[in-house]
């Protein structure tokens, strides 16, 4: 089918969707629409057909294109974290088009995230009603598993600034759940369990690991803070439904990113400062650092028959994977295999036989086998370093790999401003004495110094093997210049064919670390919510305005082109909750909600709910107004909201 044709019957399917209905409506609203009216919806001959599939495989030398005809889709999504903006964003691959931003641990004010009632209960709040935290600092985004590859249930992503882990619903692409984790600071790396590591029947994510990378004092309550050898650090396990944390365990050194094997019995994070030092020195002492194996199996059983600790008034129980605790591999805990100093990133294998832990200072990359650190566990292997079957030299300052399900890696080098591309099989054949292999099979020049680096379905069983995404801290003279601060280069490759092939430079707004590409098919997403799933839903029967004291909740409803109450009166003084029902059933027909000088400014998707509480501490007249465009007779949709003297 040419893109003509595409894009005719995307014009003729239209009808159905936002645009059908503003045009549909507007002569109705033009006569007089009211609350009465049923949203617009056709079901017949000229109801939307699908967007036709991805755009077309450029031609000559590689399989991929960034060119994505209008009417068409992108092949994948990007779920990507956005650092010290709190947020996560959502990009069309190979377009890179932005096509969402997710408030997680920021307040937004297009959406209301912070300002409405259900998204406050998820922040948390103070005592005195305010939220606890403003600010956060996105790292690793990464996707809920079942079968050794994505579901499409949830993404979890990491606040390093307050220690939070936070859940989002990937069926409307909201968070649902944020978690504080305990007597930790900087946790930086996650990573979500493929399957259960005692019940073999559960495939699924049911835990979510996590890195603490700081040392602080136990209870960090004022005491032991001029004594950094009382100092310490925690994994993390939190439960994936419940998103209450399960269990901590100690352990040496400071953790970084974290990893988790396809057979569920291992989590792993790589580890610098294994020395436990408090300043550089101390900690650059040791030859080596580690990547650090948690026996997951064992650690649970541990807490069930009660061999823990509690830390100040947590109740979470805290195991000892502390190597000087640990010294019999048939108990142990935690296994650390060591590899080169000041680690940088562990990634899997899409085969679930390797993890690849990058070196950073040195330049080489640390293949560690996982049936022989099982091997260790069970007292077969003499030392943990026998684990490592690889240790290629990659590049200067490699810090993340990605894998392409055919064989090879791919690595960011910081330094040498490269991406490498490597043979793990060769890499272990030169290891093992082979000086004729060829280990190293092309480097990429990127602009520039690269950071993370992730693939397509890489973190999956299902590696496809078609795009990496180098993420660059710099793009220096790759876009126009906008003042001081510069967007970042998002760098699109194909790795489809033979050679690299540079396909796209993408701007990112700072500061987004990881990421994954997850193909389409996979996220299946809601359009128009389900009213009975909101238990506060105002409905023709429950709407009005009802007082108890001084508290006054006002239920409304609003369906283009107005809400249901053309006026609302509230006395100063009062304290006032405003529950609002979008009764719309249209795709993309969102209703706004905003009170000028009373700092209230949301959003309502169709069929959904949403609410504000706040103090009537002002008297006149001020209108509410919608924001989000619905209609013809948008800037018509609003209502007096007076607040009597």
């Amino acid at each position: 089918m040419s893109s003509r044709d595409d894009k005719q019957n995307a014009e003729e399917g239209i009808l159905t969707g936002r645009r059908g209905f503003l045009g549909k409506s507007a002569a109705l609203g033009l006569a007089g629409v009211s609350m009465g009216l049923v949203a617009c919806k056709d079901n017949g001959a000229n109801a939307a057909k699908p967007a036709a599939g991805a755009a077309p495989a450029a031609k000559g030398g590689g399989a991929h294109s960034i060119e994505v005809p209008p009417g068409q889709l992108d092949e994948y999504y990007s779920f990507i974290s956005a650092g010290h903006a709190g947020e996560a964003r959502i990009i069309g691959m190979p377009s890179g088009r932005t096509l969402k931003r997710i408030p997680v641990f920021n307040t937004d004010c297009m959406v209301g995230w912070g300002i409405t009632n259900e998204s406050r209960a998820i922040l948390g709040t103070k005592a005195d009603g305010s939220l606890k935290y403003t600010t956060g600092d996105t790292h690793h985004v990464h996707g809920s598993y079942k079968d050794g590859t994505y579901d499409g249930r949830w993404l979890f992503i990491n606040d390093k600034l307050h220690g939070r882990l936070a859940r989002i619903r990937m069926d409307i692409m909201e968070c649902d759940k944020i978690t504080d984790i305990p007597n930790i600071q900087g946790f930086h790396g996650l990573f979500p369990d493929k399957r259960d590591p005692v019940d073999e029947k559960i495939n699924y994510t049911t835990r979510v690991f996590c890195g603490a990378e700081f040392h602080i004092p136990f209870g960090n309550d004022g005491k032991d803070v001029n004594d950094p050898t009382k100092w310490g650090t925690l994994f993390t396990c939190v439960n994936a439904e419940t998103m209450e944390v399960k269990w901590q365990c100690r352990v040496d050194g400071n953790m970084d990113l974290v990893a988790t094997t396809y057979d569920g019995k291992f989590a792993a994070s790589n580890q610098y400062n294994t020395e436990n030092g408090y300043d550089l020195a101390g900690m650059m002492s040791a030859e080596r650092d580690a990547c650090a194996f948690f026996h997951i199996e064992r650690i649970e059983k541990a807490v069930k028959e009660g061999k823990f600790t509690t830390i100040g008034t947590s109740k979470v129980p805290v195991v000892d994977g502390r190597a000087a605790s640990n010294p019999d591999p048939k108990s142990a805990l935690v296994c650390y295999v060591p590899v080169a100093k000041n680690p940088h990133g562990v990634n899997a294998s899409p085969d679930g036989k390797y993890f690849v832990c990058s070196g950073k200072l040195s330049p080489t990359a640390t293949v560690i086998q996982l049936d022989l650190v099982a091997k260790w566990f069970n007292g077969e292997l003499k030392e943990p370093r026998d684990a490592v079957v690889a240790e290629p030299e990659v590049g200067l300052g490699p810090l993340h790999t990605a894998f392409d399900g055919r064989g090879n890696a791919y690595t960011s080098l910081f330094l040498d401003s490269q991406c490498v591309k490597w043979n793990v099989d060769a890499a272990i054949a030169q290891y093992k004495g082979d000086k004729n292999v060829k280990v190293v099979l092309e480097k990429m020049d990127v602009h520039y110094q690269p950071g993370h680096i992730y693939s397509s379905m890489g973190e999956t069983k299902e590696a496809d093997g078609k795009l990496l995404n180098s993420g660059n801290k710099f793009s220096k003279d790759r876009f126009l210049p906008v003042g001081p601060l510069h967007v970042e280069t998002e760098q699109l490759i194909d790795i489809s064919g033979d050679k690299l092939r540079l396909l796209a430079d993408h701007t990112a707004y700072s500061e987004p670390h990881d990421g994954i590409i997850v193909r389409r098919d996979i996220v299946k997403t809601v359009q128009v919510q389900n009213m009975d799933d909101f238990p506060n839903a105002v409905k023709p029967e429950t709407a009005g305005i009802t007082r108890q004291g001084n508290k006054v909740h006002v239920r409304l409803m609003s369906q283009a082109p107005s809400y249901s109450m053309p006026e609302i009166k509230v006395k100063k003084g009062d304290e006032v909750t405003i529950t609002l029902t979008n009764h719309d059933k249209v795709e993309d027909l969102t209703h706004g909600c905003a009170i000028p000088t009373y700092n209230i400014n949301f959003i309502v998707n169709p069929q959904a709910t949403k609410s504000v509480t706040f103090k009537a501490d002002h008297a006149g007249v001020f209108w509410m107004y919608c924001t989000h465009f619905c209609h013809a007779l948008h800037l018509e949709m609003r209502s007096r909201f007076i607040v009597e003297a």
